[in-house]
């Protein structure tokens, strides 16, 4: 090869070692993913290598936060029917199959991301280098998505690293870091960044034996054994998710199952199992779910939150858990209480979630020196950001906010964590009422998502914006939402859980409302549900939503509170708890449910979404969706409660309760 062609995306250059260095940097993007023009110029790059003479080819990506992101999201609309899905799954696969029986040495070099297609590329290449670096991330997320790898992802990943460590990655779409990747064999090398090119050198040059998984693992897939192994994934899957909203990790196990991972046979499997799944109402939810996420991510913009400094008042499990996490995404944050014993705990439970996140010891400590108990308030005039975390007291936060506004630089943004007061309420006393938003996160803060950023009509644009700036350099997904009752979250869930209320005053067992939610797809039980939040929380936020026939059951939610049974963290509730499990009831051998309890449940749910549709609690009918998914947990394959229901009503189909069928016109007010 004398000239190297050029084409839009690739750039390729030979070194004076004779290797190849094939340069991804998608023109139209600032992520590299893969689509088919993509895919057509690399097709065309290996067709032009025959006879070139190399001693090695290596391929990275141009762009700096990461290598490749995987198929390109607008990819799905171009496949109209199963039967083009498996077309274009088995041309993936056969360019994938070219460049891994390339004759010489294929490095995939792996910085940043490399997920779904960019993973199953790279497992076509003979070796795999990644960066041992913070934002180094592998996996294969496509059963987030309804589906699974399809272009040989679930075939050879198994053969490089054995079936139990492949399938835990691909059934459950998590990501890993370089080191872990190494631990699995996924990689052959996690370097720091500086190192990559000498690693790339030293594995051309020596051509060390290709990666195999142990030999107890090999037999794992044997046609002996696989039926013992498939039982045992199917047993474990079955504990997860259910099979008729999430086919996808089934449809994997099965095709393992039935072709294994080794014959070309299982690449047509995955192909044509992959056409099964690509057209179903799962898969398409999923997508949408995908979509509404990445919407809510590019709502700051192009604008990036630059202050350093935040301070938290109020150290209960909510405001020390905001003050940790802004601590672990780098922030140097004071926390006040009115004591260093009141502060003492959070201290304890971010050395814990350090230790788990971090895992470095240096990382750790560094993260424990940006968390500084502050019960004299040292850190008000210097915070960036000032979030209030106390109980819902509206004359103390009021008295709060006239003095942190005092104290505060002008810049800094103010902001109360408040579940259920207006902000107009709280702001009332102070001399910049507007300056006041909410940043609303949710319990348990380090495992949900979904940031409400709470607006009134008055509030600055730029102001919002800071602070949808910040929740996103917080990692997190910031909803715009209108100062009103409960917002968007809290309204919509307090009807939910205030008709599982209603359910039991009713006589209808605890276990079986639970059973029913879970049934249809909710991630837990409102009963649970209601004991995981704190019975004291349920009662202050309904206290604000509840109408008429809720006033018993906000009776009975005093009793418990008045007695100390807030639920899991009193280990007493409306279920008891030992070591942090639920202790149910069994339900009564005669006992069987009505056929309308998850309706009354979910249309519940439903019908308040509506409503804060048509009050413009937020946007559009988009965001209702995306902020009841991320914020309550919403079944993620029905694609949000608005989009549900008008499938609902463009397909004069039954309400979706597991077994339980409806007509829809008694399950809608």
């Amino acid at each position: 090869m004398t000239q190297l062609p050029s084409y839009k995306h690739w750039h390729l250059r030979h070194d004076a070692q004779g290797i190849l260095w094939l340069t991804l940097d998608r023109a139209d993007s600032q992520t590299n993913s893969l689509n088919h023009v993509v895919m057509e110029e690399l097709n065309e790059i290996l067709d032009g290598l025959s006879g070139a003479s190399l001693t090695g080819m290596v391929i990275h990506s141009a762009k700096k936060n990461g290598f490749i992101a995987g198929m390109d999201i607008q990819e799905f609309s171009r496949v109209k029917d199963s039967n083009q899905a498996v077309d274009l799954a088995r041309v993936a696969q056969k360019l994938l199959d070219k460049l891994a029986n390339q004759p010489m040495p294929t490095i995939a070099l792996i910085h940043g991301f490399c997920l779904g297609g960019g993973l199953e590329l790279a497992l076509a290449c003979d070796y795999r280098i990644a960066a041992d670096e913070e934002n180094t991330r592998l996996g294969l997320p496509e059963v987030m998505l309804g589906i699974h790898p399809g272009w040989g992802g679930t075939v050879r990943l198994p053969r490089l690293i054995g079936v139990t460590a492949a399938m835990d990655l691909m059934l459950t779409g998590r990501s890993v870091s370089a080191k872990t990747a190494k631990k699995l064999g996924l990689v052959d090398a996690a370097v720091p960044e500086r190192q990559l090119n000498n690693a790339v050198h030293y594995f051309i040059k020596n051509k060390p034996a290709l990666k195999k998984p142990a030999y107890w693992q090999q037999c794992l897939a044997s046609v002996f054994l696989r039926p013992l192994v498939g039982g045992i994934l199917r047993k474990k899957l079955k504990t997860k998710v259910d099979s008729e909203q999430y086919p996808a990790p089934y449809a994997m196990v099965e095709a393992w199952l039935e072709h294994g991972a080794k014959e070309e046979k299982a690449f047509v499997a995955e192909a044509h199992s992959i056409g099964k799944l690509w057209g179903t109402e799962t898969a398409k939810n999923l997508v949408r779910v995908y979509k509404l996420q990445e919407r809510l991510k590019k709502l700051s913009g192009k604008q990036h939150f630059l202050g350093k400094r935040v301070h938290v008042v109020g150290a209960g499990i909510m405001g020390g858990d905001i003050a940790i996490w802004c601590a672990l995404k780098g922030f140097h944050v004071t926390l006040q209480d009115r004591s260093i014993q009141q502060i003492a705990p959070v201290m304890k439970r971010a050395y814990d979630l350090f230790s788990k996140k971090l895992k470095d010891p240096l990382a750790i400590r560094n993260a424990m020196d940006r968390l500084r108990p502050d019960p004299n308030g040292e850190g008000i005039p210097l915070a960036d950001v000032l979030i209030e975390a106390i109980f819902e007291d509206l004359s103390a936060k009021q008295s709060l906010f006239v003095a942190l506004e005092e104290q505060a630089k002008p810049s800094a943004i103010l902001a109360t964590n408040t579940s259920s007061l207006l902000l107009e309420q709280i702001s009332q006393k102070m001399q910049q009422p507007d300056r006041l938003i909410g940043i609303h996160f949710f319990n348990p803060v380090a495992q949900l998502p979904l940031v409400e950023v709470v607006h009134t009509e008055r509030t600055p644009a730029e102001i919002a914006q800071q602070g949808i700036a910040f929740v996103h350099q917080l990692g997190k997904l910031p909803l715009p939402v209108k100062s009103s009752p409960g917002f968007l979250v809290n309204r919509v869930l307090s009807a939910y859980l205030l008709e599982a209320g209603s359910l039991a005053k009713e006589g209808v067992p605890l276990a079986a409302i639970d059973q029913a939610a879970i049934k249809f797809g909710m991630p837990l039980g409102p009963i649970e549900l209601m004991d995981i939040i704190g019975i004291d929380i349920v009662l202050a936020a309904a206290k604000h939503l509840t109408r008429g026939n809720s006033i018993e059951l906000l009776a009975e939610l005093q009793n418990m509170v008045d007695v100390k049974h807030l639920g899991k963290k009193t280990g007493k509730g409306f279920y008891s708890y030992k070591n942090g499990c639920a202790q149910k009831p069994a339900l009564p051998k005669n006992y069987y449910p009505s056929r309308d309890l998850a309706s009354r449940l979910i249309m519940r749910l439903v019908n308040e979404a509506m409503a804060c549709l048509r009050e413009k609690i937020v946007e559009d009918k988009d965001l209702v969706d995306a902020g009841v998914i991320f914020g309550t947990g919403f079944a993620p394959f029905l694609g949000g409660p608005i989009h549900y229901l008008e499938h609902l009503e463009a397909s004069h189909e039954t309400f979706h309760s597991g077994s339980m069928e409806l007509p829809l016109s008694d399950v809608i007010e």
